[in-house]
């Protein structure tokens, strides 16, 4: 592996983590497209799906270790929607993680493609009064929480993904839950997931070592800082900037699918 591949692979893994950071997500919504198509458009290297799918697997768990550590204190961890949301997606990402081996390439990316758009259609729905609720009176639905939670897990097992963009849509319209709850809980819960997902990939020889490592330290570093971030930045600003992200990507895998 070229110098020039290392250092983009490294920039991408530093903005993706920090997006990642802020607005709640593992980061592979970014990270997928991003490593599929910067390192040939650059001219520096080429991946498979399967590869990129292996690659964005490890740094979603890093990124959302490193995410959860920088939410840890202030109240927005709701354990319990954590641990409905978390056991089922993990078992969801582990089905989808090992069942990957045996969908084409094309078939990934239309997974992804997929994913993308119904999560562009849940972030423009409004979302009225979901940030006016305390945090310690937050209810939901634990088995619906569960249900579409596991559903999520297969899909973003199959792309290497933690789910996260598309939890976060789910809890904010779907559960109710407010906007900075929502981001901090999904980088738990997608911390769980991506361990189904990277055991998943390991376990049926789909990870590229060197370039996960890469990833991995960009995660720890960009993570945080872009968690800490997020705590400032008003609640609508995080709603539109995910939702335009989402929108982008759906259409550029699309455009790439079609």
């Amino acid at each position: 592996m070229g110098i020039s591949l290392m250092i983009t692979i490294f920039l991408m893994g530093v903005v993706g983590s920090f997006i990642s950071g802020m607005l709640g997500i593992g980061g592979a919504i970014i990270n997928y497209p991003m490593l599929l198509y910067i390192p040939v458009i650059l001219g520096v290297g080429h991946f498979s799906a399967h590869e990129v799918s292996g690659i964005t697997a490890i740094q979603v768990f890093f990124a959302t270790l490193g995410g959860v550590l920088a939410y840890r204190k202030g109240g927005y961890l709701n354990k319990s929607l954590i641990a409905y949301m978390g056991i089922s997606i993990l078992i969801g990402s582990l089905i989808g993680g090992f069942g990957s081996t045996h969908i084409p390439e094309r078939g990934i990316n239309i997974v992804y493609g997929i994913l993308a758009l119904l999560a562009v259609i849940m972030m423009f729905v409004p979302k009225r009064g979901i940030d006016h609720i305390p945090l310690e009176q937050v209810k939901f639905n634990k088995w619906l929480a569960a249900l579409l939670s596991f559903i999520v897990g297969i899909g973003a097992g199959i792309v290497g993904a933690g789910g996260a963009f598309l939890l976060v849509p789910i809890m904010l319209v779907v559960l109710k839950i407010p906007t900075r709850m929502t981001i901090a809980s999904s980088l738990a819960i997608t911390l769980i997931s991506s361990i189904g997902a990277v055991t998943g990939k390991i376990a049926t020889g789909q990870l590229s070592i060197l370039p996960s490592l890469i990833m991995v330290v960009a995660s720890l570093i960009a993570s945080p800082i872009g968690a800490n971030a997020g705590k400032r930045v008003n609640t609508k600003v995080l709603q539109v900037i995910m939702g335009i992200l989402i929108l982008a990507t759906a259409v550029k895998t699309w455009i790439g699918i079609l």
